[in-house]
């Protein structure tokens, strides 16, 4: 099993810099990458600042929250990205993801292990040809990683079972819950709530119920976020984007349509809470 001491977070969005806290709050020392400045410089005021909330409420001292803050590197070179395990957090394209793992392996050691925090996206067509296939998995993330217990390990036609292993071990030391699951589309989490996304887009959509309505009902039944809300929090790009993708990979089911009011959001920047307006205004 990989001795992991050293993490590398490649994308510091709200996804990466979540996963780059977690990491460095449990003793690792994490580089986080982006090669947008001012996303690095973003990155590091929201970590601050979740640090500082913290401490705020006791749950960390200063010092803990110094110490925390001070084993992340934020680097906007990628001859930095050297560790024991990357976890890529970037744009949902295909094509970027392979391209930066193949150079992420041509300057890292055989040992190292790769991950993608891909919501949707086929690890197996990530892992493809790259020159360590076999040390390819899929670790996923939910926002805000922080706070979101679960965490999927998806394992690949070719991901060796040792790195499953440490990716299991891993995981749990972070205290977060692993699940291993198949590399299927959506995985299992995004697959199962496609249809609370589509469906409630769809009576929006059909009927001119608001979303505010929408999110109050279903929140009524036991859910502990509406749909819109919830769509919001995570981004209508990210949403709509995973939405494509698992329609796609299932052949086009009439029943997984993206929604076009989703569509449009996405086209006019409406994107949540990251743009101030989304489904709602904030």
């Amino acid at each position: 099993m990989s001795s992991i001491t050293t993490i590398v977070v490649c994308g510091a969005g709200t996804m990466g810099n979540g996963i780059a806290q977690v990491c460095a709050s449990k003793g690792y020392q994490v580089v986080l990458f982006d090669l947008n400045e001012q996303v690095l410089e973003t990155a590091k005021k929201t970590i601050q600042k979740n640090l500082d909330f913290l401490t705020s409420k006791g749950k960390l001292s200063s010092e803990e929250a110094n110490t925390i803050h001070q084993r992340i590197h934020y680097t906007g070179s990628l001859t930095d990205c050297i560790g024991d395990l990357i976890i890529e957090a970037i744009v949902e394209k295909l094509e970027i993801k392979r391209s930066l793992f193949s150079q992420l392996m041509d300057q890292n050691k055989p040992t190292t292990i790769y991950c993608s925090n891909t919501s949707s996206l086929s690890i197996k067509a990530i892992a493809k040809e790259l020159p360590f296939e076999n040390r390819v998995a899929g670790l996923h993330f939910f926002n805000p990683a922080p706070l979101m217990p679960l965490v999927e390990i998806v394992v690949a036609e070719k991901t060796d079972t040792t790195i499953i292993e440490s990716l299991d071990a891993f995981t749990r030391s972070l205290g977060k819950t692993p699940v291993q699951c198949i590399d299927a589309p959506g995985f299992i989490v995004n697959h199962v709530a496609r249809p609370y996304y589509i469906e409630s887009l769809f009576l929006a959509e059909k009927t001119g119920l608001g979303f505010d309505l929408l999110d109050e009902v279903l929140e009524s039944t036991g859910f502990k976020m509406g749909p819109f809300k919830l769509m919001d929090l995570i981004g209508n790009d990210i949403n709509y984007a995973v939405s494509c993708s698992v329609y796609e990979q299932l052949g086009k089911p009439e029943r997984l349509k993206p929604s076009d009011i989703q569509k449009e959001k996405v086209a006019s920047g409406e994107l949540g809470k990251k743009t101030g307006k989304g489904y709602y205004q904030y």
